[in-house]
């Protein structure tokens, strides 16, 4: 897919930002005197944990769902995700009034499966009935007449995951570095029309698992790769590929990709619980695990950090560190 005009792309960015003014939360950049002496970098923590529905989607479904007609809003929407993206839609067509389906796997968090229910969507497990979550997905908007939401290649979406990118620029400038976790690319996206258009001599890297490197290969190969995601503790990242649009984008604005094991997720999670008092999810660790880990050095420099969530069974983030202890 040939992405838009970069002029076109900035358009779109700032117009997500006036439509998300005063409904997305401007959330905190966070900063600690200890992880810099830890990365010998000054590191500023953009907290999407603390975004309404706890990270970064909410501002690409709102950015999306906003802007449907009447009639489409009257049917509703439909939406495929593992967690962070199903309650963000979910919370977004309630505020908005629409109807909401989301095509979630059974095996996804417990935490985020209930709460996609409790905001009042509709839930339906798509590893039962033997058919890939976009078939479904596509399947039930035909057969419905909804309006798909797609969790990162969509303009809209991408466009909005971006204004996270845009407000630290603004906090926290000047940034030579931005790190930015992967699942589908919609953020570093985003992220990356954010950097070239407010600080165009910053560094943006995407950073995924290890376990699931598909965007990494992606990358270094030059072309779009599907290949399913190994077991890992970011499940928010566990996509088998990019999308056609984002993989355009971020071989246009990022500079590298890199990958940290579960592990360091697990490390950097207790770091930042511990001395930051910020609960964070393992996707959400991605960045800062690059950083804590030396996958990404960055001495003396202003480093920044996207947070992109904080959904995390409380229980099992503690079995993750008594078992690393």
């Amino acid at each position: 897919m040939t992405p838009p005009a970069h002029e076109t792309l900035v358009t779109a960015l700032l117009d997500a930002r006036t439509r998300l003014a005063g409904v997305a939360h401007r959330t905190p950049v966070m900063t600690s005197r200890t992880l810099d002496a830890l990365t010998g970098a000054c590191v500023f923590l953009k907290c999407e944990n603390l975004q309404r529905m706890g990270a970064f989607k909410f501002r690409g479904a709102w950015n999306l769902i906003s802007r449907l007609a009447e009639p489409q809003r009257r049917r509703g929407v439909v939406a495929y995700s593992s967690g962070n993206h199903a309650q963000a839609v979910a919370l977004v067509a309630r505020l908005h009034g629409v109807p909401a389906t989301i095509v979630m796997p059974s095996f996804a968090p417990a935490l985020k499966i209930e709460a996609t229910r409790g905001y009042g969507a509709e839930v339906v497990f798509y590893d039962t009935a033997g058919e890939g979550r976009e078939a479904m997905a596509e399947r039930l908007a035909r057969e419905r007449g909804l309006t798909r939401v797609p969790p990162f290649d969509h303009p809209d979406i991408v466009a909005g995951q971006g204004t996270a990118a845009a407000e630290l620029f603004e906090d926290a400038s000047p940034l030579d570095l931005l790190l930015v976790p992967v699942g589908g690319g919609g953020l570093l996206s985003g992220s990356g029309v954010a950097a070239r258009h407010l600080a165009p001599a910053c560094r943006v890297v995407g950073v995924e698992p290890e376990n699931g490197d598909d965007g990494v290969q992606s990358f270094r190969a030059g072309r779009l790769l599907t290949i399913e995601p190994r077991s890992t503790i970011a499940d928010g990242a566990r996509t088998p590929s990019l999308g056609s649009l984002t993989f355009e984008l971020v071989r246009r604005y990022a500079s590298d990709m890199t990958t940290v094991p579960d592990a360091e997720l697990i490390r950097a999670m207790r770091f930042v619980w511990e001395r930051m008092k910020l609960v964070i999810e393992p996707t959400g660790a991605l960045g800062l695990a690059a950083l804590m880990s030396g996958a990404v050095r960055a001495p003396g420099q202003r480093v920044g950090v996207i947070v992109s969530g904080g959904n995390v069974d409380l229980l099992q983030a503690l079995e993750w560190f008594e078992a690393a202890s």
